[in-house]
């Protein structure tokens, strides 16, 4: 996929909000244990040996920490000293020692951070290290670093993903999902190319990670949906069509679009979620108008049921009443056609006595308070409004009478 990509709107030609490239920043989490306690400037001499041992006090227990702790221990070093321990860590990656190389891959991630140079060539020569747990260590420390560093760690990421061990295909897969997060942009390049792929477990393992991208990836992820809900493959096209519904709640017209592909698939799941799709999506809208109506009559008994219930969102009851008696001339399915005839029932003329007179039952009364707001203001409940006059007129007290009188 090209890095240019660009999403334009057909009508007006200018790009289209596509979300944000990057993620959520985030650092390496060091491991924790007892090493963390160890102080920066006995670290460098622990490892070299000039320390044989160091007692620490951590958690409210004393530890005496060896040689291992303190390799671990460089990943906490900061300024000149961490350039220090980088030099001693790229000879560490290569000691003979296989607990040395599984100690030096802990502190790698962070030492990477201060000062990554040559590290990630030592960490996929470790990869196929000839101690089974120094590769596992490896496949470890790989997971933690790919969502921080996606330039250094592509290829190396590529390759494992699709190793023939499934173990450190999952690793890598656990690392591009982190990806997913931190920059969603890689991430849906790496996703491009496993959709391509032959073997169906990185096709299905790539459309299952597509909703991790699908509004942080913009347009370009809009079209991986697409293309995996294209898949011969039915578990790849059911994993895509778990996007649809998150994404008929962001983009509509991206959504409808994907939603008529989705439901004339021959699988009956994918075509369940483009129905929630539908049911989501904003039905004033023409297209998705059309694509109920159309749904109205598809060949699966599910479809039809699910897109007769939209049918109330998108008539007034007299078109909707004609239209559900037009369906049920063609309608075999007795669940279906009751759904109809409850819709097609107009109890203000078929129902019975008492539906009937339901509709010429008086209002309801009046309350008492809004009785009164309603005089105040010169008018009467029930009647016609009094004329003005009435207002205007004086009403005369006792004394007025009096006087006249008088």
């Amino acid at each position: 996929m090209s890095r240019e990509y660009i999403a334009r709107d057909p009508r007006t030609g200018r790009p289209i909000t596509v979300g944000r490239g990057r993620g959520s920043k985030k650092r390496v989490v060091a491991e924790v244990g007892p090493h963390v306690a160890l102080p920066p400037q006995v670290v460098v001499p622990l490892v070299t040996g000039e320390i044989d041992t160091y007692r620490v006090s951590w958690k409210e227990k004393d530890h005496y920490l060896t040689r291992n702790d303190g390799i671990k221990a460089l990943a906490n070093l900061s300024g000149q000293l961490a350039y220090e321990g980088h030099s001693i860590l790229l000879e560490l990656l290569t000691d003979n020692n296989p607990e040395v190389r599984i100690a030096a891959l802990s502190a790698l991630p962070s030492v990477a951070e201060s000062c990554p140079d040559e590290l990630f060539d030592y960490l996929s020569v470790l990869l196929d290290d000839s101690n089974s747990q120094v590769r596992i260590a490896a496949s470890h420390c790989l997971k933690r670093v790919a969502p921080i560093f996606p330039s250094a760690t592509e290829s190396t990421l590529a390759f494992e993903m699709r190793h023939q061990n499934r173990a450190r295909s999952k690793q890598a897969f656990s690392g591009l999902s982190a990806l997913c997060e931190t920059w969603p942009e890689v991430a849906c390049e790496h996703i491009d190319e496993l959709l391509q792929d032959e073997d169906l477990y990185l096709r299905r393992s790539a459309a299952g990670l597509l909703r991790k991208v699908l509004h942080r990836g913009g347009a370009a992820a809009w079209d991986l949906v697409g293309w995996a809900l294209d898949d011969e493959d039915t578990e790849t096209r059911q994993r895509a069509s778990t996007c649809l519904v998150p994404l008929a709640h962001r983009e509509q017209r991206i959504a409808t679009i994907l939603a008529e592909r989705a439901i004339l698939d021959p699988d009956s799941k994918v075509m369940l979620a483009a129905i929630r799709c539908i049911e989501v999506l904003d039905t004033d809208h023409g297209r998705t108008k059309d694509l109920v109506l159309n749904g109205c009559i598809h060949k699966n008994s599910s479809v039809r049921l699910a897109c007769i219930k939209i049918l109330p969102r998108l008539m007034g009851d007299e078109v909707l009443r004609n239209h559900c008696n037009a369906l049920l001339r063609e309608e075999k399915d007795e669940k279906i056609r009751a759904e109809l005839k409850q819709m097609a029932f107009d109890a203000e003329m078929e129902g019975s006595e008492a539906q009937k007179n339901a509709f010429l039952a008086p209002a309801p009364a009046v309350p008492q308070i809004d009785r009164e707001i309603v005089e105040a203001q010169g008018k009467t409940v029930g009647l016609e409004e009094l004329p003005p006059s009435v207002f205007n007129e004086q009403v005369p007290t006792t004394r007025d009478k009096d006087v006249r009188h008088g």
